[in-house]
Parts: C-alpha cells; sequence; structure tokens
C-alpha cells in the first residue's frame, strides 16, 4: 500500500512512536514502514535500541525519497531514558513546567543531547520533532527545544507535531477527557511558537484512545479516524511486532500492529479519500 498523488485527496500521515525503545518495537514500525503504512517515526535517540536499529530505518526513509516518503523525527523524552538527575514522571513535569521550576540549563543540556545522538545515527537532523507523552509541547520545554534546534541547525526548519484533537462522535468521556488533557497542556503555545520560528504543523493529532479493548476495538477506533480525517491531519500509532516485557501498553502495541499489518486496513486507506504521505512532502499550505 502506497500514497497517492491525486492532489484532490485529504492528506495525513500515519506516525509510528517510540523507535529505539525496544527491538520489538523496532521490528513491527520497520515492518509497517517497508509495506508503506507509515509515513513517519519517531525517534527515541537515548532509548536502548536506537544505535542498532538506525541503519534499517535510514534506509527505509532513504529509499522512501521518490515515493510519499518516510520522515524521522526526534521523540523527546524526559521521563523513560532521561539523564537520571534530570528523569521525572509525566505529573512533575506538568506541575513544574506551568510553574516555571525546571532547572533550565540542566533541561538544555538533556536536549542538547538527545538531538546528538539522534544526528550521531542518522547523519542528518530530524524532519520533525515530538515528545514522549507530548512533552514537547509543555510550557520551558517547549521554549528549550525551539531554542537548541535553531543554535544547532540554523537553516534547518523542522515540522513540529501539533496536538490539536479532532471532536469525533463515538468517544467515552474518558477518552474526551483525555483527548482535551493532552490539547489543554500546550498545543496553543507550541502553535504560537511554530508560527514565530516559520516552523510547519500538522493539522490535527487522531488516534488517542486508553490503550484497551484489543484488536477489534483498535480495528473499530482506527475505522472512525480515518473517516474524520481532515488535509494535513496526522494519525499517532504505537505498535510492535511482540510483547515489550514490563511496558504498561504492550498488549496494546501488538495489537495495533496487528490491525495496521492487515490487508483489511490496506484495503480501507485503498478505497479512502486519503493520500498517505510524509508531512516533509506537503505544501506549507497543508501543515
Amino acid at each position: 500500500m502506497r500514497g497517492g498523488t491525486h492532489a484532490g485527496k485529504r492528506k495525513l500521515c500515519i506516525c509510528a512512536d517510540d523507535f529505539g525503545l525496544h527491538p520489538a518495537v523496532d521490528a513491527g514500525i520497520l515492518q509497517l514502514a517497508a509495506r508503506g503504512r507509515l509515513q513517519a517515526a519517531s525517534v527515541m535517540s537515548l532509548g536502548p535500541a536506537w544505535a542498532a536499529d538506525a541503519p534499517a530505518l535510514c534506509a527505509l526513509a532513504d529509499a522512501a525519497r521518490q515515493g510519499p516518503g518516510l520522515d524521522i523525527g526526534l521523540h523527546l523524552d524526559l521521563t523513560a531514558f532521561t539523564t537520571p538527575g534530570l528523569r521525572h514522571g509525566l505529573a512533575w513535569w506538568i506541575a513544574a513546567s506551568h510553574l516555571h521550576l525546571v532547572d533550565r540549563p540542566a533541561l538544555a543540556a538533556e536536549i542538547d543531547r538527545q538531538l546528538a545522538a539522534f544526528e550521531r545515527h542518522r547523519g542528518a537532523p530530524p524532519d520533525y520533532i515530538d515528545g514522549h507523552q507530548h512533552v514537547h509541547q509543555l510550557p520551558v520545554v517547549r521554549d528549550s527545544l525551539l531554542h537548541a534546534l535553531l543554535q544547532r541547525w540554523p537553516q534547518h526548519r523542522p515540522w513540529l507535531r501539533a496536538t490539536r484533537q479532532a471532536r469525533g462522535p463515538g468517544d467515552g468521556a474518558g477518552q474526551a477527557f483525555k483527548r482535551r488533557v493532552i490539547e489543554g497542556l500546550g498545543a496553543r503555545g507550541l502553535r504560537d511558537l511554530a508560527r514565530r520560528h516559520g516552523l510547519a504543523q500538522n493539522r490535527r493529532l487522531l488516534g488517542v484512545y486508553d490503550f484497551r479493548g484489543g484488536e477489534a476495538r483498535y480495528r473499530q477506533l482506527l475505522a472512525g479516524w480515518l473517516a474524520q480525517a481532515e488535509d494535513g491531519d496526522l494519525l499517532m500509532c504505537h505498535p510492535a511486532i511482540d510483547s515489550v516485557p514490563g511496558d504498561a501498553i504492550a498488549a496494546a502495541r501488538v495489537a495495533e500492529f496487528a490491525v495496521l499489518a492487515s490487508d483489511a486496513f490496506a484495503a480501507r486507506c485503498a478505497s479512502a479519500d486519503l493520500r498517505l504521505s510524509a508531512p516533509s512532502r506537503w505544501p506549507p499550505s497543508g501543515r
């Protein structure tokens, strides 16, 4: 399945998170990307599997230059593989960033460390930036991130993943609340910062759910997201070919991979009014 080239179709990017987290995650992303099911992969550059699996991902991205593309981005991480003195849970980061209690020099050093680890194995700047648990949009974090990007690559303009949510029907109260919280933590502030520095963004973020229900529910949710996608949206996913030991969403990762790898998903995308492609290929008006 490959993205079409018809100008009238809605542009959509399907983006897989957490590359580098574990070989099972990387294998799932690599398989889906090779089959044209993904147009972006977000890298945890300090993750234990990034160095070993980077060549395979980079080769796929280089091979996709003539097609719909495969963007490789930095998945900024402040909760999993971060420097121990700076590693905190998401609740801490939300509170500390909104209260401006973050150690800014330490944060700047950590961001630079992750950018350097990405560039060391990719051999190029990231095509885009997003965040593990959406930390890239938090106050203080987003400012430090943009400063580091512009200092390191003054002429490079990666796109930034927006977290503006789609208001689709069929969500339970808990799922709708989760969407509102994600957007409310910094979507508007990141949008304003991106506009100020001339950085593109996707239109909206699809794919938010509670990681429950197995293949059947994910298949149903995915059908809804594809149906409601607007031009320039991004649909995030978290696939893995096998369970990751100790991972809270291990079962959901395997279920997502099974659905995204299925012939039914390929057929649904082929019949939809969608053009699957990497956002770096979109015209500025389409991001």
